[in-house]
């Protein structure tokens, strides 16, 4: 997994595309009304039809932000109860072991206490596992330093899941932000949450 090299300057952001792991997901749940004749070319399933999917991070680099938009999958999946998602959530999501976010923002020269901010778009696993990880037995913030922020009602959301939505919420990867005092709770879109940064809720 290679960090990508291309990168974009947009107002005072140095923009980076930062992935974060690759996991597997059902190719027919993701093509939709795509007949699995066509997507297999491109995206061979595997025995379980699951496709490779990479979950991405945003940074955004400024001389007095670092900025990440997401956290991804998390890369460290631990067997015991309480400790991150274990080894069975692992195998479910064909998750793949490998260099993780810490490792990927080494190649951009940050360390987990650089970064300033994380803006979640929401709670599913696949975009706010890295916003927590495992230290000696303990659940804890990634980013010591770092404010979390995240829509009020995705929060309410993630505590209450429907059915459907259960597996995605994993409460490890946000009840430590709230614990720690950390995460901000954001109601509704934000203009300038930080210069030149909005946030636009979408439905």
């Amino acid at each position: 997994m290679e960090t990508s090299k291309i990168s974009l300057k947009i107002g005072a952001y140095d923009v980076k595309s930062i992935p974060t792991g690759i996991f597997g997901l059902d190719g027919g749940a993701m093509f939709g009304t795509v007949p699995k004749v066509l997507w297999e070319k491109t995206n061979p399933a595997d025995s379980k039809n699951r496709i490779d999917m990479e979950a991405r991070a945003l940074l955004l680099k400024s001389p007095t932000k670092n900025i990440l938009v997401d956290a991804g999958n998390g890369a460290d999946f631990v067997d015991k109860y309480g400790e991150k998602a274990g080894s069975k959530f692992a195998e479910i999501y064909s998750v793949k072991a490998g260099q993780g976010l810490e490792d990927q923002l080494a190649k951009n020269g940050l360390k987990p206490e650089d970064i300033t901010d994380v803006i979640l778009t929401h709670l599913h696993f696949d975009h706010a596992g890295g916003a927590t990880k495992s230290v000696n037995g303990k659940i804890v913030p990634s980013f010591p330093k770092a404010k979390y922020y995240v829509q009020r009602k995705n929060l309410e959301a993630a505590q209450k899941p429907n059915v459907r939505e259960k597996a995605s919420y994993l409460k490890p990867n946000f009840e430590p932000l709230l614990e720690a005092g950390v995460l901000e709770l954001l109601d509704g879109s934000v203009t300038n949450l930080f210069p030149n940064v909005d946030v636009l809720v979408c439905n």
